[in-house]
């Protein structure tokens, strides 16, 4: 039938019960005629517990070699349980740590980046007829030390085999049964996709969906490799994550992303010349803050105002610095707001289908949301909001652009 890479959550494997669920799910795959690769994560609240145990030892931020080490223990135990419930049904299996298979990283502390991968073992443990379960999130640099890959790293693990591999899909199990077109908790008429492009999945990670780790995205794309989203607590088909098709162009919006962690900071009547926004910006970079969408307006007496956006969690600081970068600048004034979201619409559509910004501003001006900021893209437009209009904000849109479950548009707001 072919050979299946398949990944498994912290959530899907938090106890015995749910290891237990894994690999009956696994052997039924097997039993279909499938090689297997089975992925896992540390075990639900495990990676939290390690990590918690390096604070008491380093402080508020533990990091560096020995974290990588501590922490690559939690997917240790998951693969040996889960080889132990495959293997008590009858199931060949064997459980590899990143380093067995020499999943070769940089040596970037805690946030490396796999660089190659050995193939050839992991298709003669296939050969020989077993199942292989391998440790999710590590790997080891040039010197043989252990490396983690960051928050989410099994996901790009299980990509990076299905690509070395030439696996005929990667499919990801998680704790939904796939994509939707919005998160269901806001607006319950959400549609669950069929099939999403690369591209809009990015967009739709980068922006705020948490189905999917950005990096296992952008590699699964490089190389082509077909994702698939699926439940482990349910069957169904999931959602298809490829390249794009002509069927496609026919949808001209994929899904509503949001992001709750935004704030807002304005720089006011600071000079309008060359170079003032790397002067502005330059001193927030600097201290590692991520800076969003930019917007820059030039008043009538040659002075401008400026206004960006950064991580919630960074408001403060990026305050600080911006106050005193301001009085350096000679600016009349600096205001901020945390209580901002960003909302945006995603669709590869969006290039064969014009009015999409129209539609999406009108939809929101009917409801009296205002509209602080605009950014756009080829196949995105993202606005940001209060926050107080969320969850209006998102159901509106969803309604408008026809993304219910029952296929549905307001037709007084159709383009």
């Amino acid at each position: 039938m072919g050979v299946l890479v398949q990944k498994f959550g912290g959530t899907s494997v938090g106890s015995i019960e749910r290891i237990e669920n894994v690999a009956k799910k696994v052997i039924g795959y097997r039993d279909q005629g499938h090689s297997v690769v089975v992925v896992v994560s540390a075990m639900s609240g495990e990676t939290n517990r390690l990590l918690d145990l390096a604070k008491d030892i380093m402080g508020d931020a533990p990091h560096g070699q020995e974290l990588d080490v501590l922490l690559s223990t939690g997917e240790q135990v998951t693969i040996a349980l889960l080889s132990m419930a495959l293997q008590k049904r009858g199931c060949r299996a064997i459980s590899r740590t990143g380093w067995q298979l020499d999943i070769k990283t940089d040596d970037a502390r805690n946030k490396a980046r796999i660089t190659s991968i050995d193939a050839a073992r992991i298709k003669q443990h296939l050969d020989d007829g077993a199942v292989v379960v391998v440790a999710g999130f590590q790997g080891i640099d040039s010197d043989g030390n252990i490396t983690t890959l960051g928050r989410g790293g099994s996901d790009t693990t299980a990509v990076a085999l299905a690509t070395a591999i030439q696996a005929n899909e990667c499919q990801i199990f998680t704790d939904v049964d796939g994509v939707y077109t919005t998160d269901p908790r806001v607006e319950p008429n959400a549609r669950r996709l069929e099939q999403i492009t690369f591209e809009e999945m990015l967009e739709m990670a980068s922006l705020g969906s948490k189905v999917l780790q950005i990096r296992a995205v952008e590699f699964a794309g490089k190389y082509k490799i077909p994702l698939r989203v699926l439940s482990s607590f349910e069957e169904g088909p999931g959602t298809l994550i490829t390249t794009e098709d002509k069927q496609m162009e026919q949808a001209k919006i994929a899904g509503i992303a949001f992001n709750r962690d935004e704030a807002q900071i304005t720089v006011k009547g600071v000079p309008d010349q060359p170079g003032i926004a790397a002067k502005i910006l330059g001193p927030v970079s600097r201290a590692n803050i991520e800076i969003d969408m930019i917007v820059q307006n030039v008043a009538w007496d040659n002075t401008a105002n400026f206004t960006f956006t950064v991580h919630r969690n960074d408001f403060s600081r990026a305050m600080e610095i911006i106050e005193d970068t301001a009085n350096k600048l000679g600016a009349t004034g600096v205001n901020g707001d945390p209580g901002i979201v960003k909302l945006s619409l995603v669709g590869v559509g969006m290039r064969s289908h014009a009015g999409i910004a129209s539609q999406m501003f009108e939809t929101l001006a009917d409801e009296g949301i205002n509209i602080r900021m605009i950014s756009t893209s080829e196949i995105k437009i993202s606005v940001v909001v209060d926050e107080k209009y969320l969850e209006l904000g998102v159901r509106c849109l969803h309604d408008a652009f026809g993304l219910a479950k029952d296929g549905t548009v307001d037709e007084s707001k159709a383009s």
